[in-house]
């Protein structure tokens, strides 16, 4: 792969935090202009890779390129170039809209500043609460306001981490399609999440665990290669049922969804067999259905020890 065509290209990255080994071995490719989707557990070592792409951290180990520029040479380079966005809203309440982007420009040391923050007010639908207050704002607007600050200097690359937590659907969705829209133009960006339906809408997904890179690639490559079967369950005391099927031949997890259950498993043949055993006789519905994403994650959690 070329490397102009990618926007962070990172091996061998690793990170202790006194005795404890944070990332181990990491290694990505972000093409310019993909979503490229960050998944895992909190305590992963998600933040941190984060902070290491974009220069704020020194890794251990490992080499790599953010949109061109050495991690560990060119730091001062890739933070000009990269608009990065915290779990946290971390602007000032007692400042309004404007004011807020105002002083995120000054510190940039942008020129034409009133231009600028006026663009990025209409671009994220802000300019109706221009003067409002930031503190008086909701999540979901505060959220917009924290991807207009990081637009400012119009960078290549945004990195965001957890972007949509405790935000509202509705906005989570306009978000959604905001990032899909500066794709579109070109900009990379790297997102941390823990909804499935957002992990969904990116082009390219990796899943860490304890620091370790454990799946990569599209969300119907990373489905396919877990070679997961799973039959979804409907009717009373699916409780009772799960507890009699783990650990039974071909069942590898049972996970409750709303009112029915998935019960997966990489031997497909035996999975079918001991469902057909177990529920003859019942009033259990079963039918076999695509193994999901969160399927998957679930499946690879378990096995990587997660929660254990």
């Amino acid at each position: 792969m070329i490397a102009d065509a990618l926007a962070i290209d990172i091996k061998g990255l690793s990170k202790r935090f006194g005795g404890r080994l944070v990332v181990d071995d990491m290694a990505l490719q972000v093409k310019r202009g993909e979503i490229f989707g960050f998944l895992g557990p909190n305590g992963s070592g998600k933040t941190t890779t984060i902070r290491m792409m974009c220069g704020l951290l020194t890794p251990d180990a490992g080499e790599g390129h953010c949109l061109g520029f050495d991690i560990r040479r060119e730091r001062e380079e890739i933070k000009r170039r990269v608009g990065y966005m915290t779990q946290r809203f971390s602007f000032w309440d007692d400042l309004t809209v404007r004011e807020n982007l105002d002083f995120v420009a000054r510190v940039y040391g942008l020129s034409g500043r009133r231009a600028r923050v006026d663009a990025a007010l209409g671009q994220l639908g802000l300019m109706a609460r221009a003067g409002q207050l930031a503190g008086a704002l909701s999540g979901g607007w505060k959220q917009r306001l924290a991807l207009a600050a990081c637009m400012l200097h119009e960078p290549e690359l945004l990195l965001l981490d957890e972007p949509t937590a405790g935000v509202d659907p509705a906005a989570r969705r306009d978000f959604w399609e905001e990032l899909h829209r500066l794709a579109a133009r070109g900009v990379s960006v790297l997102v941390s999440t823990h909804y499935m339906d957002e992990a969904e809408r990116c082009h390219k997904l990796a899943y860490i665990a304890d620091g370790r890179l454990l799946a990569r690639g599209t969300a119907a490559e990373i489905v396919a290669a877990q070679k997961l079967a799973t039959w979804q369950i409907g009717g009373a005391g699916l409780v009772e049922l799960a507890q009699r099927l783990r650990g039974q031949p071909g069942v590898d997890q049972t996970v409750a969804f709303g009112d029915t259950m998935h019960v997966s498993g990489r031997g497909g043949g035996l999975l079918e067999a001991t469902l057909r055993r177990e529920l003859v006789g019942t009033d259990y519905q079963c039918r076999l259905i695509e193994t999901g994403l969160e399927d998957v994650f679930i499946y690879m959690m378990s096995r990587a020890g997660v929660g254990a």
